[in-house]
């Protein structure tokens, strides 16, 4: 009886699985080859820069192709030449501060924005409408700039703070974030009579996080990459130049380097150490955010 019971156990545990077939196979080793060939690819160069930035001026001078290790020799007087530049420990400052600043601001105002949104009014679709239209059509930089001359921005930390803090992008997705939270939390909050300011941000807020994470890192990754705008709005303030218009100053000071009567080759190391210290706060903070932007990205295709 028992080895009866075994077997259909076992025939029934058969059924409920579900066995790969060849195409399954190959569909596997496919997806798995482009995604390996895709991670090669973006890892290769990061990792060529790298190794230069750690290698022998002059040696890697005459070196062709990639480095995959230091060649000449492991040396750091590129970033000891970087350092010694006051103007990058400035960039980098600067950069911090117009990325919290910036990435707080339209956090906030994508919150709002998108919690407004969420609610019913008669003036939802208009309003939407009207930011989606701002995703399909610009300005241009030159209105933008008249925009920003007019409001007396121009030269000021202003200029690079708060056009870069207003994304329609964002506060659609807050505003699909905001319409994910159950209807249940929203009537219970009313009924415990919560206002609409504790309920968005003590209610509603903590459940529509996931997206949040997804905003603050994009937010993050393209303020500290910004250098386009700081070139427009204060080009002769170099004390307000983020970080990465000093990297594109330092390379074009270095490029001719050799016409000096003793180059230090060392020199050479600058354009690839630059770009090291620039990239290494991105890259440090990305892990702490992976799991929370898996969770964003699955919550963002699941329609509410």
């Amino acid at each position: 009886m028992a080895k009866k019971k075994k077997r259909e156990e076992d025939s029934w545990e058969s059924h409920m699985v579900e066995t790969p077939s060849a195409a399954d196979h190959v569909v596997d080793v496919i997806v798995y080859t482009l995604c390996a060939l895709v991670a090669f690819c973006s890892v290769i160069p990061m990792w060529h820069v790298l190794m230069s930035s750690i290698s022998d001026g002059k040696t890697l001078l005459a070196h062709e192709g990639l480095v995959l290790l230091p060649v000449g020799g492991v040396t750091l007087d590129g970033f000891k030449l970087i350092f010694k530049n006051a103007s990058v420990v400035r960039g980098f400052l600067n950069s911090i501060f117009y990325t919290v600043a910036s990435t707080g601001l339209g956090f906030v105002l994508a919150t709002i924005t998108g919690y407004a949104l969420s609610r019913k009014s008669k003036m939802k679709p208009i309003v939407t409408g009207l930011i989606m239209f701002t995703m399909l059509f610009s300005g241009g930089m030159v209105p933008t700039y008249m925009v920003i001359r007019a409001l007396g921005w121009v030269g000021t930390p202003w200029a690079l703070i708060v056009p870069g803090c207003t994304n329609a992008m964002f506060m659609i997705m807050m505003m699909n974030s905001f319409n994910g939270v159950p209807k249940e939390m929203y009537e219970a909050a009313t009924i415990d009579g919560a206002g609409h300011w504790r309920t968005m941000f003590q209610v509603a807020l903590p459940q529509a996080m996931n997206l949040g994470y997804v905003i603050i890192l994009n937010s993050v990754v393209s303020q500290w990459n910004s250098w386009l705008p700081a070139s427009i709005y204060v080009p002769n303030k170099k004390s307000l130049w983020p970080l990465q218009l000093w990297i594109q100053q330092i390379t074009a000071d270095n490029a001719n380097f050799l016409n000096t009567a003793n180059p230090d080759y060392s020199r050479y190391l600058i354009q690839f150490a630059v770009i090291v210290a620039a990239t290494a706060p991105i890259v440090i903070a990305f892990p702490f955010f992976q799991d929370k932007l898996e969770k964003g990205v699955i919550a963002g295709g699941i329609k509410g």
